[in-house]
């Protein structure tokens, strides 16, 4: 590793070199539970663009228990930190903290932390019971360590960034949170270190997750595309006719039903990718849904079909013993 590279362990070791480095630009942090992928690479890579070469880039090493519930995969979570740190290194990190449960948590659980409050019951949150409330109290802590002027999320864990968003809102950290967009594999699984544990068959299910989202995107573009050939030309009957004049009765059918829709048709492109999902129960192994949720990220409630504006189409389904979460997002009512 380069001379400059770092593994620090502890809070202290954190202060100090903290405290001694003389970087004039400004500072990221790159939160991980490590076994890195490209798409934590992604994340490192994008906040050393972010700082510039004076800029100091810390990424974070740490599974944290308190988002953890009884029978999930704690135990078994892939520990590579030897891998990690080179992963880091190569990818910008200027250091990498990677405390001890006991580091973290000195005292062992702590009696004060963060409540997600309604949002993170919701979607993750329903499911996963105090999740969100251990997700934000490891964050809190680890912004205030980290000292950031800027932090980077991953998209792909759409509801922890709009809760994080929101905590450093609510509680005036003074951190920019920025989003990166998900990676994915070549076959459109998204990156997730929880993915080594799919055998090959289990795989090819997992592989539905992305193409019902990808459906309801498609469905959602042709009825945006209808939407808008419907405003070229005059409204209702005077549009029909128009349009069966060129010899497109079907086509002016359709565009005058998605003109006089409320926009957006939300309840079509959860049709498109329950589809999907649909199908792919049927599989061996088969997928089993946890949730398929099209929603307002501001709050995560489910939209309706008058929604306008910036959405998120969210699923989650476990295979074998597998879980596996995947989103995308889109927006909905073109102006016109």
């Amino acid at each position: 590793m380069s001379r400059d590279f770092a593994l620090v362990p502890t809070v202290d070791d954190l202060g100090r070199v903290l405290d001694r480095r003389a970087v004039p630009g400004r500072t990221a942090v790159v939160m991980t539970m490590g076994a890195l992928h490209e798409g934590h690479a992604t994340l490192i890579r994008t906040a050393r663009e972010h700082v510039g070469r004076d800029g100091f880039v810390t990424v974070t090493v740490f599974v944290n228990p308190l988002q953890f519930g009884a029978g999930e995969d704690l135990d078994r979570y892939p520990r590579t930190l030897d891998a990690d740190l080179r992963t880091a290194e190569r990818a910008g990190a200027d250091i990498v903290f990677a405390p001890s449960v006991e580091e973290m948590y000195p005292g062992g659980r702590p009696e004060i932390t963060i409540r997600a409050g309604a949002m993170g019951e919701r979607l993750e949150g329903a499911s996963r019971p105090g999740h969100f409330d251990g997700m934000l109290t490891v964050v809190a802590k680890l912004l205030h360590l980290t000292r950031p002027d800027v932090a980077f999320f991953g998209q792909k864990d759409a509801q922890q960034l709009a809760l994080i968003r929101r905590m450093a809102r609510d509680v005036n950290f003074g951190v920019e949170i920025v989003g990166v967009p998900t990676v994915r594999e070549d076959d459109g699984l998204a990156l997730s270190s929880r993915n080594r544990y799919l055998s090959p068959r289990e795989r090819r299910t997992a592989l539905a997750l992305s193409r019902a989202l990808f459906a309801g995107r498609d469905r959602h573009a042709a009825q945006e595309a209808l939407r808008a050939r419907a405003r070229e030309v005059p409204a209702t009957h005077a549009r029909a006719e128009a349009l069966s004049a060129l010899g497109e009765s079907r086509a002016a059918a359709d565009a005058h039903a998605v003109a006089t829709a409320a926009p957006g048709a939300a309840a079509a492109v959860r049709a498109a990718a329950r589809a999907v999902l649909d199908e792919a129960a049927r599989l061996d192994p088969p997928l089993e849904l946890d949730y398929l949720a099209l929603v307002d990220p501001s709050d995560f409630t489910e939209i309706g079909d008058d929604f306008t504006g910036e959405a998120v189409l969210a699923v989650a389904a476990r295979v074998g013993t597998t879980r596996l979460i995947d989103n995308i997002p889109l927006t909905f009512g073109a102006a016109s």
